[in-house]
C-alpha cells in the first residue's frame, strides 16, 4: 500500500476541450494556403491539374466553417467526438486534394500530419489515435489510387515505386510517434497544471482563513469598548428604576443579551490566538508541535526525539507553506500508521533535517521512484466501503506537500525505515538557506 493524501476536488482532466474558434482559424489558414498553392501552380507555374476539382475540395471546406460559426457560434468549446469529427474531415479533405495532384508525390503530403498533431495535443488518446489511423489509412490509398502530379507539359515525371513507399512509411511512422509522443507530453504538462492549480487553491483557501481570523480577532476587539461601555450604562439604569417592571425586564434583556455578545466575541478572538498568528518566526520543534496537535487526537501516538544536535536551534518563519506542507506529511503518517508516528529532528551547523516516520505497511516498493508526482494514489476511496478495493483519492497530498517545502529550501526524499514497511519522508534544509536561521 502506498501513502498518500486527497487534498483537492479537482481531478486530472485528460483532455482540455477544443475552442471552435481555434478550429476555426485553423481552417481558414488551410483554405488560404489551399487555395494559394492551387493557383500558384496552375497559374504561377503553368502545370496542368484539375483546377475545378481542387477549388470545389477547398470550397467545401470553406462553407462547413461558415456553416460551423453560424450555427454553432465562434466560441463555444468542443466536445472529443465533435472535434474529432472535425479534424477527420480535415485530414479526408486534404487526401483528396492530395489525391488530385499526385498523391504521396505530391511534397505537401507531410501536410497530412498537421491533424495528428492537433489531435494529439488537444484530445484524449483515443480520438487522436484514430486520427492517426485515419491518416494512415488515406496516406495508403493515395498512395495507389491518385491523379499524375502536375508538371510542365510534354514531360512523363515517373517515381520510382520505393521511394513512394519511403514516403507511405514516413507518414504513417509520423502519424503514430507524433500521436504517441505528443498526447503523452500534452497528457503530463495538464498533469502538472491542474495539480498546481490545487496547490495554489489550497494556500489561497489557508489565506483566506488566516485573514479572516485576524479580522474577527481585529473586529471583537473593536467591539469590546463599546460593548462594554453598554453594560456599564445598563447595570446604572437598573439600579434607577423599580425592579419587575416592564423598563426592568428590557434593561436584563439588555445585559443578557451583552454577555451573550461577550461570549461571541471571546469565540472570535480565540480563531487568530495560534502562535503562528502571534509570531513570525518559532523554533522548528514548535513548529512541529503546532502541526502535529490537531493529529493527536486520531488515536495514534505521536513521538518526538530529537539526536545529534549540535549549534543553535534552527529557527523557521511561520509561512503558509512550512505549515502545510509539515501538517500535511504528518497527518498522512497518522492516516496509515497503526499505532505511533515518529518525528525526529537533527541538526548541526550546516544542516537540518526533519524525518516523519509510521509504523504502517510503508510506501509501495514499485511506487517509490514515482513519488510525489501529482495523482499518483492508491488509497481506497472507502476503507470500510464496497469501493474499498478501488483506488480513490487523487495522490495530491505528497506533491503539495513536496512543492510546498521545496519553496521553503527543503530536499524531500521517501523510503521505508524497515524492509516490510515503515515509511519516512526526509526532510532536509541548508543552514545557508533563506528559510532557516
Amino acid at each position: 500500500m502506498s501513502e498518500f493524501t486527497s487534498v483537492s476536488p479537482l481531478a486530472p482532466e485528460p483532455w482540455r476541450p477544443l475552442r471552435m474558434q481555434t478550429l476555426v482559424l485553423l481552417r481558414w489558414l488551410a483554405v488560404a494556403g489551399q487555395t494559394g498553392a492551387v493557383l500558384f501552380v496552375h497559374w504561377g507555374l503553368g502545370f496542368p491539374l484539375p483546377l475545378w476539382s481542387c477549388l470545389g475540395l477547398i470550397a467545401f471546406s470553406a462553407l462547413l466553417n461558415i456553416l460551423m460559426v453560424l450555427r454553432f457560434g465562434s466560441m463555444g468549446r468542443l466536445t472529443a467526438r465533435a472535434a474529432g469529427w472535425l479534424l477527420a474531415f480535415d485530414v479526408c479533405q486534404l487526401a483528396g486534394l492530395l489525391a488530385l495532384t499526385g498523391g504521396l508525390t505530391n511534397p505537401f503530403c507531410i501536410l497530412l500530419l498537421a491533424p495528428v498533431s492537433v489531435a494529439a495535443t488537444t484530445l484524449p488518446a483515443k480520438q487522436a489515435f484514430l486520427i492517426a489511423f485515419m491518416v494512415s489509412a488515406c496516406a495508403s490509398v493515395i498512395s495507389i489510387v491518385h491523379l499524375p502530379l502536375p508538371w510542365m507539359p510534354g514531360e512523363n515525371l515517373v517515381f520510382d515505386r520505393i521511394f513512394v513507399i519511403g514516403i507511405w512509411v514516413s507518414i504513417v511512422c509520423g502519424a503514430v510517434f507524433i500521436t504517441a509522443y505528443t498526447n503523452r507530453v500534452a497528457y503530463d504538462a495538464r498533469q502538472i497544471g491542474d495539480a498546481l492549480a490545487a496547490t495554489e487553491l489550497a494556500l489561497s483557501r489557508r489565506e483566506q482563513l488566516s485573514a479572516l481570523d485576524g479580522l474577527a480577532a481585529a473586529a471583537a476587539h473593536e467591539l469590546g469598548t463599546p460593548l462594554s461601555t453598554i453594560v456599564l450604562a445598563a447595570k446604572e439604569m437598573r439600579a434607577d428604576v423599580e425592579p419587575k417592571t416592564q423598563l426592568a425586564e428590557d434593561i436584563e434583556l439588555i445585559i443578557e443579551q451583552a454577555a451573550r455578545c461577550r461570549a461571541i466575541l471571546a469565540k472570535l478572538r480565540n480563531l487568530g490566538s495560534e502562535p503562528a498568528e502571534m509570531f513570525a518566526e518559532a523554533p522548528l520543534l514548535e513548529i512541529l508541535d503546532e502541526v502535529a496537535r490537531p493529529h493527536e487526537s486520531r488515536g495514534k501516538v505521536i513521538l518526538f526525539y530529537s539526536e545529534d544536535v549540535t549549534g543553535d536551534i534552527p529557527v523557521f518563519p511561520r509561512s503558509v507553506g512550512l505549515l502545510y506542507g509539515l501538517g500535511n506529511l504528518i497527518e498522512n503518517a497518522t492516516d496509515f500508521a497503526k499505532q505511533t508516528v515518529r518525528i525526529e529532528t537533527k541538526w548541526d551547523d550546516e544542516r537540518i533535517s526533519v524525518s516523519i516516520i509510521d509504523d504502517g505497511p510503508g510506501f509501495a516498493p514499485e511506487l517509490a521512484a514515482r513519488l510525489g508526482e501529482p495523482y499518483l494514489t492508491t488509497r481506497p476511496r472507502d476503507p470500510a466501503g464496497s469501493d474499498a478495493h478501488k483506488p480513490g483519492g487523487l495522490g495530491l497530498g505528497i506533491f503539495i506537500a513536496k512543492t510546498l517545502l521545496e519553496r521553503t529550501g527543503a530536499r524531500l526524499t521517501f523510503d521505508n525505515a524497515e524492509l516490510h514497511g515503515h515509511a519516512r519522508v526526509h526532510i532536509v534544509w541548508q543552514r545557508n538557506g533563506q528559510s532557516s536561521r
